[in-house]
């Protein structure tokens, strides 16, 4: 039978009760023989033989034969008790996170080293049985490729002002960091990491932190972290305690094959609308085991490194105010809360698209490098452009995620009126972006974003994308020229392109603009262009020049001999054109708006028009449609468009005017 084993717990209030209720459930395996805290407890909510001392140090002192000490203290704490308890080679159970600095885990691991004490760190999460069942790839999922982990929670007025120490980064000149990131919702980074196989500090190659506080407090309560592994796996962490309504969080596998969805407080895991439960392991209880019968600890302090690599930049981030303009207050008296004005969708979507809420371009969020890079200018007296505002602007793309082919595009395009008629990383396809130019499979590389369709086994993640960089800019009348380097995932050159923007038409009501690019290889040898297309995907010839939509209604999309998605996609035709009900710049009601596309030259207009309005709104000239074209070094690919923009609903005739 397993021996007796003496206890000693730091911290008997606020976790502290969650210990003491599991001393009592593991009955005479453990014995509680001293606890400290400065707050003395509860009458009755200590065994009575159990001693109590206003510290640490105090308690060490008095009592003999301690086999293992519980911290349950806040985050400051920790390093300095851990130490005391190590130093004397007393087994340590310290409550997450660990340490918060990267330094101060190199002290804890060393004075645990030299002492031989065994430490297990209290992520509960890390008990689930359900990371071994990721681990040995039982739901099929194949090679994981992301991780997300998705944290909605709610907190009041109540929760920060709870102590002294709750929300603040420093504390009598120590640090605290606490927030989101590093205290409620710690578990889900956690979780995440462990199931992507994170775990040492040499796992990691980079972590951003974008850190925000809609709450009086100096940490973070709405945060987004990405980590990028050794193994290619990338964690992002979307986190908040500003949710409209709490929901459970869950951390999503994604693999090559299918997804999952664990919900780690419930320990259940969805796939394919099948849900499974799995047992947990109570942590604690495992280092009991370890203690008398050697069995592997679940949450050692060794595989907490990556943990605390993510804590010490977080440490190192200074959150950002978020503008009370989007937030909104709920309650009253301690339980007012308050809400981030579309926080939900703002975390799925960061999260699934491994991009930070600046890259997002939300409202709130900050903005740390401009991003224009040019401008196309707007003239005339009517009201959007004429007032001052750009007819377009062209972005760099380089914050997009690795996974959404970072391109350059245009966006915000707008009407004279100022109707935005482009989107950007929309919440249904992260990778499209505003006007652009991307293929999806340039001799094997995905300058496109998102999965990749192979012949076969239709679309699948692969770790084959590729990023298009600016490297000159030329300004000319009512443009620009921009020398562009497309760059394959090894970081090699696959493509030289060279690109011109140029405004042909403006008036109060339509401008028109003409792009045009040629495509040759970067190397002495062709390259082929395709895409879904060209290797198999009937009706998926996109590639080539393309234009996300935002929202509208009322769609009307057309050519000159033909109406609706159905009968204009795949066809041939003088022209596109796309009408419909957009959002009001000004804040009222729809406003109408028409769009264009039409062919500058002859090979431009061979290509059919790609066309997308039930599932998203989006057009494009389909450069690869049914077949690969080859960009050689005697002879490269050029394409020339019109782009037109307009307020109101043209009529046929005006649009075969305004792009002829």
């Amino acid at each position: 039978m397993p021996r007796t084993t003496t206890i000693a717990l730091v911290g008997v209030h606020g976790y502290g009760t969650v210990h003491l209720d599991n001393l009592r459930r593991l009955g005479d395996r453990v014995r509680l023989v001293a606890a400290a805290d400065p707050r003395p407890p509860e009458p009755g909510a200590l065994p009575e033989e159990t001693r109590v001392f206003p510290d640490l140090p105090s308690l060490l002192a008095a009592t003999d034969d301690i086999d293992v000490v519980i911290v349950a203290t806040p985050l400051h704490t920790h390093l300095e008790l851990a130490r005391t308890v190590v130093d004397r080679g007393i087994d340590l159970y310290l409550e997450k996170p660990p340490v918060l600095t990267l330094a101060d885990l190199r002290v804890l691991e060393g004075a645990a080293g030299r002492s031989g004490a065994r430490v297990q760190v209290g992520f509960q999460s890390l008990g689930s049985r359900a990371l071994r069942a990721f681990a040995e790839d039982r739901f099929d999922l194949g090679p994981v490729r992301a991780i997300g982990a998705v944290g909605l929670w709610a907190r009041d007025r109540a929760y920060w002002e709870r102590s002294r120490w709750a929300g603040r980064r420093e504390l009598d000149g120590v640090a605290v960091v606490d927030g989101v990131t590093t205290n409620p919702l710690a578990h889900a980074t956690a979780t995440a990491l462990a199931i992507a196989g994170t775990t040492a500090v040499a796992d990691i190659t980079q972590v951003t932190a974008d850190l925000y506080r809609a709450n009086a407090i100096e940490g973070d309560d709405t945060s987004l972290l990405r980590v990028s592994t050794t193994r290619g796996i990338r964690v992002t962490a979307g986190l908040t305690l500003c949710a409209d309504e709490q929901v459970d969080p869950y951390v999503e596998v994604h693999g090559r094959r299918r997804s999952a969805r664990f919900f780690y407080t419930e320990d259940i895991v969805e796939v394919d609308g099948r849900s499974e439960r799995f047992e947990r392991d109570d942590l604690f209880e495992n280092l009991l085991d370890h203690r008398d019968d050697g069995v592997a600890l679940l949450s050692p302090l060794s595989a907490s490194g990556a943990f605390v690599a993510v804590i010490d930049a977080v440490g190192r981030t200074a959150p950002h105010r978020i503008d009370p303009a989007f937030v909104s207050p709920r309650g009253e008296g301690p339980g007012r809360r308050l809400v981030v004005d579309g926080i939900e969708d703002a975390i799925v979507r960061a999260v699934d698209a491994e991009a930070t809420f600046e890259e997002l371009h939300l409202p709130w969020a900050r903005r740390t490098v401009p991003e224009v890079v040019l401008t196309l200018p707007g003239e005339g007296s009517g009201t959007g452009v004429g007032t001052g505002m750009p007819l377009a602007e062209l972005v760099d793309g380089g914050d997009a995620a690795r996974s959404s082919s970072p391109r350059p595009y245009l966006h915000p395009l707008r009407t004279p009126g100022g109707v935005i008629v482009t989107d950007h990383h929309p919440a249904d396809h992260d990778w499209h972006l505003g006007v652009s130019v991307a293929l999806q499979d340039v001799d094997g590389t995905n300058f496109w974003g998102g999965r990749t369709y192979t012949p076969g086994e239709d679309y699948i993640w692969r770790d084959d994308h590729g990023r298009i960089d600016i490297a000159r800019v030329e300004r000319i009348a009512a443009g620009a020229v921009l020398d562009l380097r497309w760059i394959g995932p090894d970081g090699g050159n696959v493509l030289r392109e060279r690109r011109e923007l140029r405004v042909l038409h403006r008036d109060d009501r339509a401008a028109v603009i003409e792009l045009s690019f040629e495509l040759s290889p970067a190397a002495d040898r062709t390259v082929m262009l395709g895409g879904p297309g060209s290797n198999g995907r009937a009706g998926g010839g996109y590639g080539g020049l393309t234009w996300r939509l935002p929202a509208c209604s009322d769609v009307d999309v057309r050519t000159p001999s033909a109406r609706g998605e159905e009968a204009v996609h795949g066809t041939v035709a003088p022209w596109l054109a796309w009408s419909g009900a957009f959002a009001d710049p000004t804040g009222g009601g729809p406003a109408e708006a028409t769009v264009g596309l039409a062919a500058a030259d002859e090979p431009s207009a061979a290509d059919p028009w790609f066309v997308r309005a039930a599932d998203y709104p989006g057009i494009g000239a389909a450069l690869t449609w049914d077949r690969a074209v080859a960009a050689s070094p005697a002879a490269a690919v050029r394409r020339a468009y019109r782009l037109l923009v307009a307020d109101g609903r043209l009529t046929d005739a005006d649009v075969a005017a305004l792009l002829a």
